[in-house]
């Protein structure tokens, strides 16, 4: 058959014979006298590897596509060389004569050919390969002008898509075809339609990454493409332009230095055109050969930055980043590769950093001198003057609770802000922080969460140790006749008092030790079901999005660390904040309050709790019956309610005529040694004390010690011990917002009218804010560590449980331990 031989070898010859003295270079036949470009270097490193081979596609193309390309200006020439340049990375050497190095000479020689669409580094007839020629202009390609269109989150098509265009070529430099990115172009990573396409929506973090076999690769792209990406936007005139994308190549060399794999905008050499998969230069000596060697685009990336100031959603032009896999070929069948593609969205987060650390600053100060308060007030409930170790301690203690609580507010006011305004708004203000700015973020709520353990830890052990004891008003009844036991002879005695009723109020004491004012499973479903079955979860993803349902063919957005603890947060807090407002506006008032049911029960019992949370410092319920007997039968406790209804008998009140029944107690020292003395006879703790009789034994000594106790404290309520009496008086407005006591307990106790009901403050009920705190700290520290809701909300219920056990039983002990109530009978 006749073939048509190459045009060069006519023009020159008139024949297919390159004869003397004319040059047979690549395939192609030039005049002699035509000045060539240099030799061209026909291998390709792999410096991955550390393999360096000839390239056979190299060998057969690269000397005559320079030539051509020098010599006649040949398109097609231009760009198979301009491909080949991409083969290698892109990389530049002053020294070498590879693919960029031809590239780089006759793009230095065709000045005189002009300039492409007015851009200086578009050379007329030869690719864009190169921002400039060395580095340095990456600042001005990405941050001297903005993209000239806005974006929103809520709009038509063109507002909220990015609309990328590819012009696609082959390895010899035929231009393809143009190409939307639409359809998994450059997505190696098979999946739907509609989830290849999510990754051009605006505002929607994208990531897709999986493993694929070589043979796949082998098979689905043993011709690599390239391409040259572009923006599409519509000018002031409705007119379309593109606007080309820089590439930034983390294998690029530049002088045999990896210059864009910093951080530093100022070293990178951005570049045009890139390809996915090279399964072509890496093949030696036969093109129908499997190649020994691929290269493959194993992360590709797609950064979208929002200008700064904006509020019509004004970004810096795109840059796709591109990192290159060096796979040699021994098994394709076994060997795979991972791949990823991703779009991340950005903007400058260091104004907001600064406003955390201002805020950080200043709530921190603000807590050191609460902890100073603290510390002072904790001092004057000790009775004691001077700062020593204990001192530092505590107010390490109480300086961590409050800490604590200045990073939960910052964490939680940073997450709801982030969660308002970025799904909430239309024009684009500010973007989501990128997992790597979160962990700062993630920090804060690991120290709050340390901590908040630390005040509770701190919380159960004081309420694990408070001295408590049960006044018991009730005198005995006339006289009984008694036989002596040893003496024959019968004597009159008091007759016995019940101490039923003292154990049924430790009974009613211990069930309110752990007593709440939210349910805590209730409180965990409820916002198990918020999140997982209403949707809110959703809000948490990286997304525009603000619908709460999403359907399975959608594509899930990874998550947001910062909305994750955001929404979470926000749901425990509001519902919790309905539940307390149920308990204490409706259920308190309509069903029970129980706490309030503990002091009448104490008033008809007859019995008063003295408390002492601090060596000089306590609540007192007074409890003593104004009828003067508890220990009666039905028919008389039925008249005595009914008289106190009708107000036929004297107020409750410790003071006459007043109805104040519940007390902070500021005891003096005097008192305090006094209440030791008798206190460690009735701990049995240090063995019999010298004012009781040493041969009597421990049973003997602990009854004595109890009745000693009711005796002394029932005197003291009674103004008995003049050397040891009190005063009751207000507190000062400040004394109330600051929790502490201004006057100090020098000569006589001082009993503060408390209508607050403080002794609470012993049991759960008076610290809720402590417990929700800690509550919402564990879920969402589990939360963060697992990505999981459901498992943050199974272990936030276990531990409530773990540590409601722990403070029943070890709470229960203690009020047996101080009260000389038989644990048995605590139920």
């Amino acid at each position: 058959r006749c073939v048509r031989c190459e045009q060069t070898f006519i023009n020159v010859s008139k024949s297919c014979d390159c004869s003397s003295p004319n040059i047979l270079t690549g395939g192609l036949c030039f005049r002699a006298g035509e000045s060539l470009p240099p030799k061209g270097v026909a291998t390709v490193r792999f410096g991955q590897l550390g393999i360096t081979l000839t390239s056979a596609w190299f060998l057969k193309n690269l000397q005559a596509s320079a030539s051509a390309c020098w010599l006649y200006s040949n398109l097609t020439a231009c760009q198979a060389l301009g491909n080949m340049c991409v083969m290698t990375m892109n990389s530049l050497s002053s020294s070498s004569t590879d693919a960029c190095g031809l590239f780089q000479y006759i793009y230095v020689n065709t000045a005189s050919l002009g300039i492409v669409h007015s851009v200086a580094f578009w050379r007329q007839n030869l690719p864009w390969l190169y921002y400039g020629d060395q580095p340095g202009l990456a600042s001005q390609v990405l941050e001297a002008n903005h993209f000239p269109t806005n974006f929103s989150f809520k709009g038509t098509k063109k507002d909220v898509k990015l609309q990328f265009i590819a012009a696609s070529f082959d390895a010899a430099g035929n231009f393809l075809k143009w190409q939307h990115l639409e359809g998994g172009i450059l997505q190696l990573c098979p999946d739907t339609q509609t989830k290849l396409d999510a990754a051009y929506t605006f505002g929607t973090t994208y990531q897709q990454s999986c493993i694929i076999s070589v043979s796949k690769i082998l098979l689905d792209f043993a011709n690599p493409i390239f391409y040259d990406l572009f923006l599409e936007y519509n000018g002031d005139n409705g007119q379309q332009y593109l606007w080309a994308m820089p590439v930034l190549n983390l294998n690029l060399q530049y002088s045999e230095m990896f210059i864009n794999q910093g951080s530093n905008m100022n070293n990178w050499l951005l570049t045009r055109r890139f390809f996915l998969v090279d399964a072509l230069s890496g093949k030696e000596n036969d093109l129908g050969k499997t190649p020994r060697v691929i290269r493959v685009a194993s992360k590709i990336t797609i950064s979208i930055r929002l200008a700064p100031h904006t509020q019509k959603g004004s970004i810096y032009p795109p840059l796709i980043t591109i990192a290159y896999t060096d796979v040699l070929v021994q098994n394709p069948e076994t060997q795979s590769v991972r791949v990823s593609f991703s779009v991340t969205y950005e903007m400058n987060q260091s104004e907001a950093q600064v406003q955390t650390d201002i805020a950080l600053g200043v709530l921190g100060g603000l807590a050191v001198l609460w902890a100073l308060l603290k510390t002072a007030a904790w001092k004057r409930r000790m009775g004691s003057s001077i700062i020593d170790l204990q001192t530092v301690l505590k107010f390490l203690l109480f300086y961590a609770g409050d800490l604590a609580n200045v990073f939960f507010i910052i964490t939680v006011g940073t997450g709801i802000y982030w969660l308002v305004f970025f799904k909430a708004q239309q024009f684009v203000s500010v973007l989501l922080p990128l997992p790597s700015q979160e962990e700062d973020y993630v920090t804060y709520i690991a120290c709050a969460f340390s901590l908040k353990a630390l005040q509770f830890l701190k919380l159960l052990v004081s309420q694990l140790t408070v001295d408590i004891f049960f006044i018991d008003w009730e005198r005995p009844k006339g006289k009984v006749l008694k036989a002596v036991e040893g003496e024959g002879v019968i004597k009159s005695a008091a007759a016995a008092v019940s101490i039923w009723r003292t154990y049924f109020i430790a009974n009613e004491w211990n069930e309110i030790q752990t007593m709440r004012k939210i349910n805590p499973l209730f409180q965990v479903l409820a916002v198990l079901f918020f999140l997982e079955v209403v949707g809110f979860s959703n809000l948490a993803l990286m997304d525009s999005s603000s619908h709460l349902t999403r359907s399975s063919e959608s594509y899930l957005a990874p998550w947001s660390r910062i909305l994750r603890f955001g929404v979470s947060a926000a749901l425990w807090l509001a519902i919790a904040a309905l539940q307390i407002v149920y308990f204490s506006v409706f259920y308190e008032r309509f069903v029970e309050d129980k706490i309030s049911q503990f002091i009448d029960l104490c008033c008809m019992s007859n019995i008063s709790v003295f408390l002492l949370s601090h060596s000089c410092f306590g609540y007192y319920i007074h409890g003593r019956s104004v009828h003067g007997h508890a220990d009666t039968n039905m028919e008389e406790m039925n008249m005595n309610l009914k008289r106190e209804a009708e107000n036929l008998c004297s107020q409750r009140g410790l003071l006459p005529n007043t109805d104040g029944q519940t007390f902070q107690v500021s005891i003096s020292r005097k008192m305090r040694l006094h209440y030791d003395r008798i206190h460690e006879t009735l701990t049995r703790k240090r063995g019999p004390a010298r004012l009781l009789d040493s041969s009597a034994n421990t049973f003997e000594q602990s009854t004595r010690a109890y009745n000693t106790m009711n005796k002394f404290l029932s005197s003291f309520i009674d103004h008995v011990h003049k050397e040891m009496d009190y005063i009751v008086k207000d507190k000062l407005l400040l004394e109330r917002i600051l929790d502490m006591e201004f006057m100090e307990p020098i000569e006589k106790s001082i009993f503060y009218n408390d209508e607050g009901h403080s002794f609470s403050d012993v049991l759960y009920y008076g610290n809720e804010t402590t417990l929700l705190i800690f509550e919402i700290l564990f879920f969402s520290v589990v939360d963060l560590a697992s990505q999981s809701f459901v498992l943050a909300a199974v272990l936030t219920y276990l531990q409530q449980e773990i540590f409601r056990f722990l403070r029943n039983t070890l709470g229960q002990k203690n009020l047996a331990s101080k009260t000389l109530v038989d644990e048995r009978f605590l139920l």
